[in-house]
């Protein structure tokens, strides 16, 4: 199996096409929840797909038919299984400038110095 390299970990290259998700995966039907009546309580029209690969789950509830639910489960799961294998670009790590760490300090003197001057302390003592 082909991997896909990820600056955070090597990982297996699914294939995406329909067939290949129809081996790959393993389909249950259940009742689902929500509005609907009688037909919805009784029906086993929500899919719920597991890809056995990779452990990925989708469920699809919102559809009436157990068909187009079905059909929008696939959809999902290729849209999960694409977005795990995109290779995300490794972050750039930045520093503060100089000017801004100075600006920094400088905000940080003025609020001692207001502070200070509220204890009513004599500093000079």
């Amino acid at each position: 199996m082909e991997l896909i390299r990820n600056h955070e970990r090597d990982l297996p290259a699914y294939p995406l096409d329909r067939e290949a998700l129809e081996r790959d995966c393993t389909l249950e039907f259940v009742i689902a929840s929500g509005p609907g009546g009688q037909h919805r309580n009784k029906t086993e029209s929500g899919v719920r797909l597991t890809h056995r690969p990779s452990g990925v789950v989708v469920s699809a509830t919102e559809r009436r038919s157990q068909h187009q639910n079905r059909e929008v489960a696939f959809e999902r799961m290729a849209a999960k299984l694409a977005d795990l294998q995109r290779v995300r670009a490794p972050r750039k790590p930045t520093r503060k400038p100089r000017a801004a760490k100075l600006r920094d300090l400088e905000a940080k003197k003025r609020r001692s110095a207001i502070k200070r001057a509220r204890s009513g302390r004599d500093l000079a003592e």
